[in-house]
């Protein structure tokens, strides 16, 4: 049975409070805040990015640079805002220098993130950018390969659509992709209404589990 908002909001709560202390990883040594996310804890549509950059360190949120005003601008295109979606990185501490995450960096984070999943319960995973769909999709094909495209997986026990997109800082660095994106934000809300499909298990998943599953104004007032 699905948890309440009440329960969704307050699982939430205690898992920011568990990441804001967290130091399962070197990150935690340089950072000025954790950022966790934020957004509707019932979500039917999550976003994941890769990582905090400076601006999401001070103040602790995710997306809140120019990427993540392109993210509010194509949101609005297809008539959302962010209070109706959820917003996170696979990272919760900002690597220094903005630099690649590091294998082990986003296995430290990877449960923290994987229990988000599972109190939001999103019908859409949309992955922005290289490292969140290889590791959201367990597969390396690059970005441009896979966006647009939705997928199936499981993810923390449920069945959602993958849909890998652009970063939205490649659109920054690149105003011909801005369009591209657009595009494939469009495809959104078809996305989401959209029922989902059975997954049916690999057969070798009994011998191989790890195969079959995808490698303060107070942020507590945050998951509405």
């Amino acid at each position: 049975m699905s948890p309440s908002a009440d329960q969704r909001r307050g699982g939430l709560i205690e898992l920011y409070r568990e990441v804001s202390s967290c130091t399962r990883c070197r990150l935690h040594e340089g950072r000025t805040k954790a950022v966790f996310g934020a957004g509707d804890a019932g979500a039917d549509l999550m976003f994941i990015g890769e990582a905090p950059g400076a601006e999401e360190d001070r103040q602790g949120l995710p997306f809140v640079g120019r990427a993540g005003q392109l993210l509010n601008e194509l949101l609005a295109g297809i008539e959302l805002r962010r209070d109706d979606v959820f917003v996170a990185n696979i990272l919760k501490s900002r690597p220094p220098g903005n630099r690649d995450p590091q294998p082990d960096e986003i296995e430290a984070c990877w449960p923290y993130l994987e229990r988000q999943i599972q109190l939001i319960e999103p019908r859409v995973i949309a992955t922005l950018g290289n490292f969140a769909t290889k590791k959201i999709t367990g597969s390396q094909v690059g970005i441009t390969r896979v966006r647009g495209t939705p997928q199936v997986h499981e993810l923390a026990g449920r069945t959602v659509f993958v849909f890998p997109v652009l970063h939205p800082a490649a659109a920054l660095r690149t105003p011909s992709l801005a369009e591209t994106l657009r595009e494939d934000f469009a495809k959104l809300p078809g996305l989401l209404r959209e029922p989902l499909p059975e997954l049916e298990p690999p057969a070798d998943a009994a011998m191989d589990p790890v195969a079959a599953r995808p490698d303060p104004a107070s942020q507590l007032d945050l998951f509405g």
